[in-house]
């Protein structure tokens, strides 16, 4: 049975007890053979019967369902009721109602890892850096990123009130958001000031992104049929802040910077590992990737290829160690689960899940200094190899 088969069947399951029981009607059976699942029937039993407030079945079958993913005890793994899901979809598909911005997480809050140029977001004046303490007066403390995120969008012209707090005033501000359509370009690029070197930043990985860096890159000169044009004699690839998105896009991206060999391995518990790799043609150009404890996930596949693979030098601090990788399932009642399924290693067969990659390059960049010492560095290692 498949994996994606085994999930929804397990979920059937449970839906199907809470069913027989809302209509009144307990079966021995099932009582008998999940002993832990006649416990739960017992519970919604007594608490339609009991309890002093009318309990809706779909609101407990929900919380059912969230008990079980929650019970993995996995940040990653998550169910989510239709809104979110249908949200989340099209986040994937680089459209979406929101405020725009990135967010990543500390160790208790919701950090915002970069706002979007443009957007409500950006235009109020929220930076990268600053936590995320309440959103509309609801704590954040322990919240899993996608329920933040979730409570961020709503309909268009609507409001979300944000309380942050930013280590460079040691203040709190609130800021009053109003939503908008966002689209979100996933790739800018340009040819830097006084050098013959493509800068390009990545800021996440949605079903679009490769078809964006080639257009990017052609714009700039530079494509893999014609890379010995002259143009451009090095890329700057900016994963700083990324937090990850689709590991197909992921694999796709590292495929036009590396070698012919494997990008990456994907192995799970009951089923066959899974190797992604890369083509003979690639863009065989001096390269530097950029790299901060906020680039994970598919951010994490590129860098990890392109290190192992010695495609290029990795510049900036150890990136975030997120290292698993995630499937999406549609529920039956248009939910969806998110699940993690499998581990991802690079090519030289490193786990980094909870270690991160360690750049070639240790290198901080200091919030209060504006000028970006990673990227100078960058620049300057492209110039030393093209000499």
């Amino acid at each position: 049975m498949s994996e994606r088969r085994r999930v929804l069947v397990g979920v059937v399951g449970v839906l199907l007890v809470l069913a027989v029981i809302s209509g009144g009607f307990v079966t021995g059976a099932l009582i008998t053979d999940y002993d832990n699942l006649g416990t739960l029937t017992r519970v919604i039993s007594l608490v339609q019967k009991h309890y002093l407030e009318t309990a809706e079945p779909a609101d407990m079958i929900d919380g059912a369902i969230k008990g079980v993913v929650d019970s993995l005890g996995d940040p990653y793994s998550i169910y989510m009721p239709p809104k979110m899901y249908q949200e989340l979809t099209e986040q994937v598909r680089g459209s979406f109602g929101g405020i725009g911005i990135l967010v990543g997480q500390n160790e208790e809050h919701i950090v915002v890892v970069k706002p979007i140029k443009d957007t409500p977001a950006y235009n109020e004046g929220l930076k990268a850096g600053d936590i995320i303490f309440k959103i509309d007066g609801k704590d954040t403390k322990d919240m899993d990123m996608d329920s933040a995120v979730n409570m961020m969008r709503g309909p268009v012209g609507t409001e979300v009130k944000l309380t942050v707090y930013r280590k460079s005033d040691n203040k709190m501000h609130d800021f009053i958001i109003s939503r908008e359509i966002i689209r979100v370009p996933t790739v800018e690029g340009e040819i830097l000031q006084d050098t013959d070197i493509a800068y390009v930043s990545i800021v996440q990985f949605s079903l679009n992104t490769a078809v964006e860096l080639q257009k990017t890159l052609s714009d700039l000169g530079v494509s893999i049929k014609e890379q010995n044009s002259g143009k451009v004699k090095g890329i700057i690839l900016d994963l700083r802040g990324n937090p990850g998105g689709e590991l197909e896009a992921a694999v796709k991206v590292a495929d036009m910077f590396v070698p012919e060999g494997p990008i990456v391995y994907i192995t799970y518990r009951s089923a066959e590992e899974e190797t992604y790799e890369a083509d003979n043609r690639y863009l065989n150009l001096p390269l530097v990737v950029l790299v901060d404890g906020n680039s994970a996930s598919a951010s994490e596949i590129v860098a990890g290829a392109i290190k192992d693979t010695q495609a290029g030098t990795l510049v900036g601090t150890k990136t975030f160690g997120k290292g698993v990788v995630q499937s999406l399932y549609e529920l039956q009642n248009n939910a969806g689960l998110k699940l993690t399924t499998g581990k991802y290693l690079t090519p030289n067969r490193n786990d980094i899940n909870k270690k991160g990659i360690e750049p070639h390059i240790e290198m901080e960049q200091a919030e209060d200094v504006e000028t970006d010492v990673q990227l100078e560095k960058a620049i300057q290692i492209i110039e030393q190899k093209t000499k």
